[in-house]
């Protein structure tokens, strides 16, 4: 596990040091967009209701417990979307409200939302307006549908996309086998495709204003995301004109490269090419299968895959799993365990990896989170800011905007921010 840089330790350079982003989205594809901009290096400002917040911050149990072992407020899904962001709390629906995101809007770089097509327009907080105030600033909306189209003004839901954008249709066990039918994924890959999607487009919008000093304007759907992330499928359908259909833990275009059982459990195996298929082939005991021309070639496996994966399956069923991955994995022939979470959190590799954070968290001591992928040689990610409280940095961020004291109070005292 990563442990807790030490406080005294000074923070190495960080590649978007310097860029300020007003974060007005809430649940998962914006959230994940703006915590990996702060992971790396960007001030991020966490505009949430008073009061509500964030809608995630109440999607629980599980939440973060405190020191005597009791529930805080604090949901597991909020705490592993928002680090490294400072929260104000405004109520943007008031007048004296929508003065401060346009204040606060002059003063950053990036401005990130997900609310419905036109909602922020009715206060005169649209990409169009806050422009005209700020020439410079990109503006990333993040909908279901897009800016655009006969489906702009539905809401849009990872769930629902899922569905529509095909990824159900070619996910879940086979329709001719016990169980199948369509099957959302386990985690919300629409949001979070998005959400990197956004991230990337945004890092070239920076680029491009860097350049030129202006700034634009991004339109990032959820149903686009996932009808591009379809990737080697969707390029099937296109060169084909057949839509593929559920394979369970097979593969589509390679075998074999799916899940089998072992004689005391289950194993992936994923051949990616005939050389690999041959040592397979050896270590299965039967060196025979590359001299058939029906398996000797990926394409022909694929068009016998109901011959040979029934062979393949019974020659499994007679070593234990820990006896197949160890001999696989000595000839580089790729394969693999499946671990619940408990496993893969303690799998060497991943600590090695560093793929967990402990951050200090003002309800507890015991905050661990699923640490950043990414990787960089001189501007390394940096964890600065365990996920905020509701409100946390407001009067500091009021402050850092130019409001004195007196105007914040009676900003608070109108229930404007909290």
């Amino acid at each position: 596990m990563q442990s807790k840089p030490s406080p005294a330790s000074p923070l190495p350079a960080m590649s978007l040091a310097g860029v300020r982003v007003l974060d007005l989205s809430r649940v998962l594809a914006g959230p994940w967009c703006t915590q990996t901009l702060a992971d790396l290096g960007a001030d991020v400002i966490k505009v949430e209701r008073p009061g509500s917040g964030d809608d995630t911050r109440a999607w629980g149990p599980p939440y973060l417990k405190d020191a005597t072992g009791a529930d805080t407020s604090e949901a597991a899904y909020y705490l592993g979307a928002n680090r490294n962001k400072r929260s104000i709390a405004i109520d943007i629906a008031s007048a004296a409200g929508q003065a401060l995101i346009r204040r606060l809007a002059t003063r950053v770089d990036v401005l990130v939302e997900n609310f419905k097509v036109g909602d922020l327009a009715r206060y005169g907080l649209d990409a169009k307006s806050l422009r005209e105030l700020n020439p410079g600033l990109i503006v990333c909306s993040i909908t279901g549908f897009g800016q655009d189209g006969p489906y702009k003004e539905r809401a849009g839901y990872d769930y629902a996309v899922q569905g529509l954008g095909g990824l159900m249709s070619v996910t879940g066990e086979r329709d001719d086998l016990p169980g199948g039918g369509p099957q959302k994924v386990g985690v919300a890959v629409a949001d979070l495709f998005t959400g990197l999607y956004a991230t990337v487009a945004i890092l070239a919008a920076l680029r491009h204003r860097d350049a030129t000093g202006e700034g634009q304007e991004i339109d990032m759907a959820l149903l686009d995301t996932q009808v591009a992330m379809l990737a080697n499928l969707g390029a099937n359908y296109l060169c084909t004109g057949r839509a593929p259909g559920r394979m369970g833990n097979a593969h589509q275009n390679i075998v074999p490269y799916q899940v089998f059982e072992a004689s005391d459990g289950h194993l992936i195996v994923a051949v990616g090419n005939d050389g690999q298929f041959a040592k397979f082939a050896e270590i299965a005991g039967r060196p025979d299968w590359p001299q058939d021309p029906r398996f000797a070639r990926n394409a022909e496996r694929v068009r016998n895959r109901e011959l040979l994966v029934p062979q393949i399956a019974a020659a499994l069923k007679t070593r234990p799993r820990k006896d197949w991955l160890a001999a696989l994995e000595a000839a580089k022939v790729p394969c693999g365990a499946i671990n619940n979470l408990a496993e893969t959190f303690a799998d060497p590799q991943v600590q090695a990896r560093g793929m967990t954070v402990a951050m200090d968290h003002p309800l507890s001591d015991s905050l661990r989170l699923v640490a950043s992928p990414i990787k960089l040689s001189a501007t390394p990610v940096a964890y600065r800011h365990a996920p905020p409280l509701l409100g946390q940095h407001t009067q500091e961020l009021l402050r850092e905007a130019g409001l004195d004291e007196a105007e914040i109070a009676a900003l608070a005292q109108q229930r404007v921010i909290a």
